[in-house]
C-alpha cells in the first residue's frame, strides 16, 4: 500500500526533494558569500567563541574544590566524671603503664605534646616516645582516636 502510494506520488516525491537540494545549494552560496564579505568579522568572531569557551572551560577547572567536604556525625560519650572509675580490666588488656595513663590523660585535655612535656617535666621526644606507645598498643593511629577508644573503654573519665 505504501508503496503503491511512492508510485503514484513519485513525480511530487522527485519535485520536493529537487527543490530541497536548490534550497541547500542557495543556502551554501548565500553563507558562502556572507563568508566571504565578512571574513574578518567571521574569523574574530570564531576565535572569540574559542576563547571564551576556554576561559568558561579554564575557570570551572580551577574553582573546583581539590577534595571533597565530608561532614561526618558521630556519637560522643559524656559521662558523669564525678562517679567515673576506671575500667581495671580494660586498663590491664591494653597494658598501659602508669605515666602512659597519665599522658592519655593529657591528650583527653587537648594539651600540644609540648605542654604535656612541661606539665610532667619531662623532655618533648619522651612525650612523642609515650604517645607513639599509647598508640601502638590501642591499634590507633591518631590522638582523637586514642582518646575515644579510652572513654569508650572507661579508662579516662
Amino acid at each position: 500500500m505504501v508503496f503503491n502510494l511512492l508510485i503514484k506520488n513519485k513525480h511530487i516525491i522527485l519535485y520536493a526533494a529537487v527543490l530541497a537540494a536548490l534550497l541547500f545549494l542557495l543556502k551554501w552560496l548565500e553563507l558562502h558569500f556572507i563568508i566571504i564579505d565578512y571574513a574578518f568579522e567571521v574569523y574574530i568572531g570564531a576565535i572569540a567563541v574559542v576563547f571564551t569557551a576556554l576561559g568558561i572551560w579554564l575557570a570551572l577547572k580551577l574553582t573546583k574544590p581539590k577534595v571533597q567536604t565530608v561532614v561526618v556525625e558521630k556519637e560522643i560519650y559524656i559521662g558523669n566524671t564525678s562517679d567515673f572509675t576506671v575500667n581495671q580490666s580494660e586498663l590491664d588488656r591494653l597494658n598501659l603503664s602508669r605515666r602512659e595513663l597519665e599522658v592519655l590523660q593529657l591528650m583527653a585535655e587537648g594539651l600540644s605534646n609540648q605542654e604535656i612535656s612541661a606539665r610532667l617535666f619531662v623532655s618533648l621526644n619522651t612525650i612523642k616516645t609515650h604517645s607513639s606507645k599509647v598508640f601502638e598498643k590501642m591499634e590507633v593511629k591518631r590522638r582523637t582516636q586514642a582518646v575515644e577508644m579510652a572513654k569508650r573503654l572507661c579508662i579516662i573519665p
